[in-house]
């Protein structure tokens, strides 16, 4: 089946296992706005693919996905058209990944931050390797965590636990993530995409409609978080995207990358 994505987004098919991969290597993974898109709509695609029947999600090159691209991200400081659109699309990545009804494993296989970061822990199994490590650090550059940190993950995590990594936006490494319920176990770093397609090989064969049904229900704790959590967040990220706190702290990033 073919799939109506940009380059920046790769879907390859193996059996019956789709592997889905973010591919920016030399940018870390970071979305842009063509990649922004895809996430959005490459669950759909695949959903609607007869021969599909369980997705490895990965990254390509040193990171899984390091965040939002940070010129894709500043050009939203004088384009609130732009800004609103990025906010009613990240929704929508959230939404559909929920929604998804083929099990979903994501094979992190580095550094996984902000959006990237909401992407990896929302999959139905993630797999890090030992090297990687996830990060929101959406207050640090003055915003609200409003893709998914503040709303899922005291879901998964003790909430005390949750609000020391959001509210500083530490570096949380693979071991630490699965202790708090982040991640599902670790890997070595060259067995991390053996270990995904074993699993998603054993996925494959289990009774197609006992095993998405029993994905949907276990989603309908994650998915209450839509409703409330997740819009209130979005919401909360629209102000903070308008502040002067956070134009002062991406104009200091843009200068600190420039200099580089």
């Amino acid at each position: 089946m073919n799939h109506d994505l940009p380059s920046e987004l790769i879907v390859e098919a193996d059996g019956p296992i789709r592997v889905v991969t973010i591919n920016r290597p030399e940018e870390l993974g970071a979305v842009n706005k063509s990649l922004h898109w895809a996430l959005a709509n490459v669950w759909r695609q695949i959903a609607a693919d007869r021969e599909a029947a369980v997705v490895i999600l990965t990254g390509t090159g040193r990171a899984f996905s390091a965040g939002g691209d940070l010129d894709w991200i500043s050009s939203f400081l004088d384009d609130p058209v732009a800004r609103d659109e990025s906010l009613r699309e990240g929704a929508e990545i959230i939404e559909e990944l929920l929604r998804f009804p083929l099990p979903v494993i994501t094979a992190v296989n580095g550094p996984a931050v902000g959006l990237g970061c909401s992407i990896a822990v929302l999959g139905d199994i993630t797999l890090m390797s030992e090297s990687a490590y996830l990060a929101d650090p959406h207050v640090a550059v003055g915003l609200v965590a409003g893709d998914g940190g503040a709303a899922f993950w005291p879901l998964l995590t003790p909430i005390l636990r949750s609000r020391e990594y959001l509210f500083t936006g530490d570096r949380i490494p693979a071991a630490t993530a699965v202790e708090l319920g982040l991640a599902s176990r670790t890997t070595t770093p060259g067995d991390l995409m053996g270990e995904a397609r074993q699993l998603a090989l054993r996925l494959a064969e289990q009774p197609r409609e006992a095993l998405q049904s029993t994905k949907r229900i276990v989603n309908m704790y994650l998915s209450q978080a839509l409703g409330g959590p997740m819009q209130a967040g979005f919401a909360a990220e629209a102000v903070t995207m308008r502040s002067p706190e956070h134009r002062e702290r991406l104009e200091a990033l843009a200068g600190r990358g420039r200099r580089r």
